[in-house]
């Protein structure tokens, strides 16, 4: 079998990979190769377990691939020979290509713990029989405890609260979500999780998992025991570069190494997603950050670079934009946070505010809104912010992304005008994010 263009991976990145080099270069001939038959959403995972209840209603669909002319072969690429271009498969298939795109993902990143082979502990793989028996054991389970505070570990508790399930989260951090958010931000998310019932237990290590066969408990390194009846490690992921080391390709602890065009150490295999190293946005330093953004962004400059370099559309680095919502509170953050500003040894101001999303305060679902906005002393450049309220934060942090993605200074951003409406937004006389920015102008200038 031959194509023009091969991809290897079946995730948000493959897709968008597909879909774009279809769209870039529609006289080629695309194949995506993925080893599940069905795909899930990655980061509607924790939803499986309350509000969506099934997998199946987690699916990443097929149909924009075939709509688009795309083929998908549902088998699994066992290595790759990069000096006949020939890919060969699990059942025995040859693939022949032009261009070759890695999208293969990531695995959890699971610490020794004593105990994690017993029954009823599980890791999150993004594969839907996995997902499948996890939902299984959940629905019969109790009590389940959850270590890792980040924001998969964060997003389950609060969906098997929804079920009725008593929750425990431990966190070897002194705060939940503390490597994306200033510890005000992280103090909000746990009031809010604690209020809802779940059991938080913060700055303290996961000893081991007690039990004959089957999970009965965790014990922690302090000496408590907290009951179980299930346990799920989410403590984050590593680059799947299993493949890309086979083929020889540069490839270092932080995955599949890239330039700003996603292309490899090979110049026709390129690499995208979770497999493939980041770089951070400000300080071109290697960068844990794995999101299906990120993954999409690169897949779109990989599909548009594969045959000609289009300058316009190459990646800068990862700014890190995250959201989640526990309960009733919403939270986004976009580029550095002030520990990292202070870390990297950036001289800046912050700017604050303090506002409701709606106007009047008094209509109903209005939520308030803190912002915490980060800019340079010297001429007063975006670095980063956050913001936590209710779901109208969604896209005030993606606002907040643009402005750094483009340079924006304080004062640039004081001066923006926007569309205010009182059942969508902040009053006209006090929008939240452009208070903030105005707050941080008086220090600049001070």
């Amino acid at each position: 079998m031959k194509t023009d263009i091969l991809i290897i991976g079946g995730g948000p990145a493959g897709v968008v990979t597909a879909l774009t080099a279809r769209g870039s270069y529609p006289d080629k001939d695309v194949t995506l190769v993925r080893r599940e038959e069905m795909a899930v959403i990655p980061c509607a995972i924790p939803y499986i377990f309350g509000t969506l209840g099934d997998v199946e209603k987690n699916r990443l669909p097929d149909r924009p691939l075939k709509d688009s002319g795309v083929e998908l072969l549902i088998d699994e690429v066992l290595d790759v020979d990069l000096e006949r271009r020939v890919a060969r498969t699990k059942d025995g298939l040859e693939i022949g290509f032009e261009k070759l795109v890695l999208a293969t993902g990531s695995k959890p990143s699971i610490p020794p713990i004593e105990g994690g082979d017993l029954e009823g502990v599980f890791p999150i793989y993004k594969d839907a029989r996995h997902l499948k028996s996890m939902l299984e054991w959940m629905k019969k389970s109790d009590e389940i405890v959850i270590v890792g505070g980040g924001f998969i570990g964060v997003e389950l508790a609060d969906e098997l609260l929804k079920v009725g399930k008593t929750v425990s989260i431990v966190e070897i951090l002194p705060h939940i979500l503390s490597l994306s958010f200033d510890d005000e931000f992280c103090q909000m998310a746990e009031e809010e999780l604690k209020r809802r019932g779940v059991n938080l237990y913060t700055g303290v290590a996961v000893k081991r998992i007690l039990g004959e066969k089957r999970v009965e408990a965790v014990e922690l390194e302090g000496g408590e025991t907290l009951k179980a009846d299930m346990v799920v490690v989410a403590t984050g992921a590593r680059p799947n570069t299993e493949l890309a080391e086979r083929m020889g390709l540069d490839v270092s602890r932080y995955g599949v190494v890239v330039d700003e065009y996603m292309r490899t150490s090979h110049p026709d295999v390129f690499a995208v997603g979770d497999c493939a190293e980041k770089r951070d946005f400000f300080t071109q330093k290697p960068s844990r950050v794995m999101l299906a953004s990120v993954a999409t962004a690169e897949a779109r400059i990989a599909g548009a670079n594969l045959y000609r370099l289009t300058a316009f559309r190459r990646f800068r680095g990862t700014l890190g934009i995250f959201s989640t919502k526990i309960g009733d509170l919403a939270l986004g953050v976009a580029g550095l946070i002030e520990r990292r500003a202070e870390g990297e040894g950036f001289d800046y101001v912050v700017g604050r505010s303090k506002v409701f999303d709606k106007h009047p305060a008094s209509l109903p679902g209005s939520h308030e809104v803190h912002v915490k906005l980060i800019f340079t002393r010297r001429g007063g450049f975006f670095l980063g912010g956050q913001i936590a309220g209710g779901e109208s934060i969604g896209e005030m942090i993606n606002i907040i992304g643009l402005a750094i993605e483009c340079g924006m200074t304080a004062a640039a951003y004081a001066n923006l005008q926007i569309g205010t409406h009182p059942l969508l937004t902040p009053p006209p006389t006090a929008p939240a994010t452009i208070k903030a920015a105005e707050d941080a102008l008086k220090r600049i200038f001070a």
